[in-house]
């Protein structure tokens, strides 16, 4: 368990689980409010504010977990959980948001188009990535396995270093309508660091306890990341988007969807290989589950371009499209459909 403070048993390590995703709750409550609060007194439009402040604000749980878990020795639990919880994001959230709010959640062309795009550059770098790392860095073993190096994980970050550009080209065109003086900066940079600190107590010990249910009852670590982690960690961006969609600010609401998603997959994952030095991924199991993120990503992109905007009833396909993904990840672990290998 995290920090050897609570004893190693299942029940415990339920408590634990539970309670500390309370705490991240709470941490990215603090988190989300400085972040609009930043946003908004240094000027930026809505979507910028939604796929980089606030998005990179409410991503750091998924940032936390794979750094803990590569250091931990536990890196696939860190990617399931970033693949997990982009495709919780890309179905659940909007599905929630479309559902809290009492109109359909509007889009314009550039979530449809910018923003959606690059995030589907995004997986296609990520995938790249992990191909490279079969290709040229093959672990000993059965199956597709590959070391991620630190040159490798260059890659992703330089497609991230290209989307903070294009993001500062429309910022320079752009003229806030929010007085800066109205914001408190010093009380809100106090808020976002106390918010990043409660984060990664509770990630801490979230790791821990997920650790203890794979020991008790031998749960793949990339599964109990796809499914349990990713739920948890993914809690933020779901309050900060439902939040926004009830405030009839759709644009920003799936704006954070997609630049958390952008971040998880350009950056979470590569700060973990530097950190550690390198780390071994299965392509045999993170290949199927990048095709699931892929079909989900064009559904979501599908919906929303049709009068762009989410409806009640598109909200809804979201979700029993989730539905089937949990069913087919029950089935993975339990052995029923056995589609992925190598785990």
């Amino acid at each position: 368990m995290a920090l050897g403070l609570i004893p190693d048993s299942p029940s415990v390590a339920v408590v634990v689980i539970l309670v500390t995703t309370g705490i991240i709750w709470v941490g990215s409550g603090w988190l989300e409010s400085a972040a609009e609060g930043l946003a908004a007194y240094y000027g930026l439009p809505a979507v910028v504010q939604g796929s980089v402040i606030i998005a990179v604000g409410s991503s750091f749980p998924e940032l936390a977990s794979v750094v803990i878990t590569a250091l931990s020795g536990s890196f696939s639990m860190g990617v399931g959980a970033i693949v997990g919880s982009a495709v919780f994001n890309v179905l659940v959230i909007p599905a929630l948001s479309g559902i809290a709010s009492k109109t359909s959640v509007g889009a314009d062309r550039t979530i449809v188009y910018k923003e959606a795009q690059f995030y589907m550059i995004a997986v296609s770098a990520l995938i790249i990535t992990f191909a490279l790392a079969v290709i040229y860095f093959p672990t000993d073993g059965a199956g597709l396995n590959g070391r991620i190096t630190r040159p490798l994980a260059a890659i992703p970050l330089a497609m991230y270093g290209l989307y903070l550009f294009i993001q500062w080209q429309d910022v320079s065109d752009y003229e806030s309508e929010t007085p800066a003086g109205d914001i408190d900066v010093v009380r809100s940079w106090g808020t976002l660091a106390l918010g990043l600190g409660t984060i990664l107590v509770g990630v801490e010990f979230l790791v821990g306890g997920v650790e203890t249910l794979n020991a008790a009852f031998g749960i793949p670590e990339f599964l109990a990341g796809v499914t349990i982690i990713a739920a948890a960690t993914s809690l933020p961006d779901a309050l900060v988007s439902v939040r926004a969609a009830k405030d009839g600010r759709g644009i920003t609401s799936l704006g954070n969807v997609l630049g958390s998603n952008t971040f998880d997959l350009l950056v979470a994952i590569p700060v973990g290989v530097l950190i550690v030095g390198s780390a071994t991924v299965s392509f045999a199991v993170a290949a199927p589950m990048f095709g699931v993120l892929t079909v989900a990503t064009v559904l979501l992109f599908t919906l929303l371009r049709t009068d762009l905007a989410l409806t009640g009833p598109e909200a809804y396909l979201l979700l029993f499209v989730y539905g089937v993904f949990v069913v087919w990840v029950v089935g993975e672990t339990a052995g029923v459909f056995d589609l992925l290998v190598g785990i």
